[in-house]
């Protein structure tokens, strides 16, 4: 059977639309791997933090589920840049989907997938497809630097997602993401993980009560 030939909107947009694509194995059980990626506030924690990027989840449904709105921004190839988005597919363990409903690309989707390998082990894929605009803004962004600055990103952030997940054996999603940062400071001083630390700094402020 021959394949229909693409009419010329479908190679527009094949040649138009970026992707980046990255996976990793992650030593973590599924339920653990999903649980982090599940609250969107943790994408910031996967990015340098000279790009200030920013989650801030703006209406959430069914437990951070379909539905759910959140706003990014960040400082990318020297331009800050802020969009909305909104989860458009969610399958616990299995599969995350958001879109760009408000914001300056054409496109904007997120997918991750997890797939168990071993009771133990997950593997987790992340791709992003975008369209840059083709007015002002597609103009002042060089395409190629943002590609290589998103692709950084995204790699760099499964390792710190990678490393933070096999050095603990639970994920604290019941903290707040500045209080988190915090743990993961005192967790770098301490040479601790991040249990460990949550429950020294527990110890710690006891200790002063009593004293006090």
């Amino acid at each position: 059977m021959t394949k229909k030939p693409l009419n010329p909107v479908q190679r527009i947009l094949i040649l138009t639309l970026t992707t980046i694509r990255k996976s990793m194995s992650i030593n973590a059980p599924i339920s653990e791997v999903f649980t982090y990626f599940a609250r969107p506030e943790h994408m910031a924690d996967q990015f340098p933090e000279n790009m200030g990027l920013n989650i801030l989840p703006l209406e959430v449904k069914n437990g951070f589920g379909v539905g759910t709105i959140f706003r990014i921004s960040g400082d990318f190839d020297g331009k800050r840049l802020e969009w909305d988005c909104e989860t458009i597919e969610y399958i616990p363990h299995r599969k995350i989907v958001a879109k760009m409903i408000e914001g300056p690309f054409k496109s904007w989707t997120i997918t991750v997938n997890f797939e168990p390998l071993e009771v133990k082990k997950t593997s987790t894929s992340i791709q992003v497809d975008y369209d840059m605009p083709m007015g002002p803004l597609g103009g002042f962004i060089d395409k190629i630097k943002l590609k290589k600055i998103a692709e950084r990103g995204i790699e760099n952030g499964l390792y710190r997602v990678k490393s933070l997940l096999e050095g603990t054996g639970s994920i604290p999603v019941y903290l707040t993401l500045d209080a988190y940062r915090e743990i993961l400071k005192e967790k770098e001083k301490a040479n601790l993980s991040v249990s460990e630390t949550i429950l020294k700094i527990i110890k710690d402020y006891q200790v002063r009560k009593v004293a006090q």
